[in-house]
Formats: C-alpha cells, sequence, structure tokens
C-alpha cells in the first residue's frame, strides 16, 4: 500500500503554464501520474501537450475528478492558491513553491485547520510526495525510486530526501511513500503526521525519519516513536557542525541556544529506540540491517 497519494490520485498542477509547472507537471505524468488539468484563468480553454488547462481549480475538479492539487505559483499567490485549492475539496495540496513568508504560511494554515480539515497541506518549500512506481507530486526525480516497500520515508530536506531514495535503490530496498514535508517554520504536514500513517500502512515495516537542525519537529517525533510507534525507525539529522544562531538553508532551520541543534534531536530519537545514523550513507546502511531483522 502507500500513505497519501496512489496509483488512483489524479492531480490538477496550479500554475502549469508556468516555466517550472510545465516542466515538473509533464515530468510528473510521463512518470504516470495522472496528471489531468491545470489551472490559469488567462489561458483557460487551452492546454499544455494534451493537460487541459481550466480558469479555476473548481472548473478543473468538475471535469475531471481531479483530488489533489500541486502549487507551481509566485510566492505571493500562494494564500490564495492553497485557499482555492481547498476550497475546491482537494484532499492534498502540495505546495512546492519557495519564499512563502511565515506569517503567510500560518494564515493559511489556520484556515484550513478550522474550514477544511480534511484537506491535507504539504510544504511548503518541499519536493512533494512519492508512491514509486503508481503516483509522482513535485520534483522528485522517480528514477531513484524504488516501489514495493517495505520502508516509508519522511524528510524534511530536498536533497537528502533524494539521497535516501537512491541509497535504499542502490541497496535493492523498496520504498512505500516518501513524502518531503519541506523545512519551513509551518510545514502544513508534520513528521508525527507521516509516522502515524505509516504506523498504520501495513504494507510499510520500517521508516526512514530525514532532520535537520532548528524548530522541535524531531524531539515531537520521538516522543511519538516513544508513544505510538511499533515500527523500527532509522534517523539522521543533518546540522551537527552548523553555528549556533545561523540560518543553514531553511526558514526553519536556525539555531537558537541549545534549542533545535542537531546533537539534541539526534539524543531525543536515540533515547526513543530509534536507529541514529552519522551521515545519509550509514542510514541506508542501517536500514538495510534493520529490514532483514523484520
Amino acid at each position: 500500500m502507500s500513505i497519501f497519494v496512489d496509483a488512483g490520485t489524479r492531480v490538477v498542477v496550479q500554475g502549469l503554464t508556468g516555466s517550472q509547472g510545465r516542466f515538473y507537471g509533464l515530468r510528473n505524468r510521463d512518470y504516470g501520474t495522472q496528471v489531468v488539468a491545470g489551472t490559469n484563468p488567462r489561458k483557460a480553454g487551452t492546454d499544455v501537450e494534451g493537460i487541459p488547462v481550466f480558469a479555476t481549480v473548481a472548473d478543473a475538479r468538475a471535469a475531471t475528478g481531479a483530488n489533489a492539487s500541486c502549487i507551481f505559483v509566485p510566492a505571493p499567490a500562494v494564500p490564495d492558491a492553497v485557499m482555492e485549492a481547498a476550497g475546491a475539496g482537494m484532499e492534498l495540496v502540495v505546495v512546492i513553491t519557495e519564499g512563502v513568508p511565515a506569517h503567510d504560511q500560518a494564515r493559511f494554515y489556520s484556515q484550513l485547520r478550522h474550514n477544511h480539515p480534511h484537506t491535507r497541506l504539504l510544504g511548503p518549500n518541499c519536493p512533494g510526495i512519492i508512491t514509486p512506481g503508481q503516483c509522482n507530486i513535485g520534483i522528485t526525480a522517480g528514477e531513484i525510486a524504488k516501489g514495493g516497500g517495505p520502508v516509508g520515508i519522511v524528510s524534511r530536506s530536498g536533497t537528502l530526501t533524494y539521497q535516501a531514495l537512491y541509497e535504499l535503490k542502490q541497496k535493492d530496498i523498496g520504498v512505500t511513500t516518501c513524502v518531503g514535508i519541506g523545512g519551513d517554520p509551518v510545514p502544513g504536514t508534520s513528521f508525527v503526521d507521516c509516522l502515524s500513517a505509516f504506523e498504520a500502512d501495513p504494507d510499510t515495516r520500517a521508516v526512514m525519519i530525514l532532520g535537520e537542525i532548528g524548530g522541535t519537529a524531531e524531539e515531537e517525533a520521538a516522543d511519538f516513536l516513544r508513544e505510538g510507534m511499533t515500527k523500527p525507525v532509522v534517523a539522521y539529522v543533518a546540522g551537527v557542525m552548523a553555528p549556533v544562531g545561523r540560518k543553514m538553508g531553511h526558514a526553519g532551520a536556525i539555531v537558537s541556544g541549545t534549542k533545535g541543534t542537531a546533537k539534541a534531536k539526534m539524543a531525543a530519537l536515540r533515547a526513543a529506540g530509534a536507529e541514529v545514523a552519522l551521515n545519509p550513507t550509514e542510514a541506508g546502511e542501517l536500514m538495510a540491517r534493520v529490514i532483514a531483522d523484520v
């Protein structure tokens, strides 16, 4: 099985007529994803290599049965795009766009929680989600992913997402679903959300967590491991050598005092029972050993 997306997921790309939306929308379709529509109110009635373009997400859903959206619009337009997709009844909204202000993220996340609780938000500033061989929404290269399980992956870092998929494929280890939740301060989907879904998925037998400095997401994941996770977990946290108080990469990757350090996160995950790697390659090696025992 998988979590959040599968072969039946039907995707509308908001921003399909832009350069990035077109490039990745067509790549996703070529992978086998059901990319059934795009939106652009100024280009409704046209198409992008056979993918019809509609004025609104609601129009796209009515015509195609789309149930997921992938957003490739500029950062100032993201809040309206998210709420439009949710208002149209999308079950999953994946925001690839980076540079969305944190106060905008907090506002539309709160609006979703209150007004559209059945819409799952992934991102902003994330690589997307892939269930190998079935559905790829976002910017992950499908060629590096092997499907069929038994490992689920959840990552704050796009680059680490790609390396984890590649490390496992090199060891002939398949993945149920790989979720890139993004590294911004207000992610729509958390480590705990994904861990809970993987725990409930019968085909996921082990999980890999890829974290980084900043915030408390990894510590919250450790609490979940201790209280509600029965499946083995391998973890890697990037940023051991990051200087205190300096932003590193993602907007959420900043350490203040002793809070949010890689070492503290690693200690919390290790204390909760996770196998903690010192680098991404070792994470793949640890997972190979874990899988052999489950």
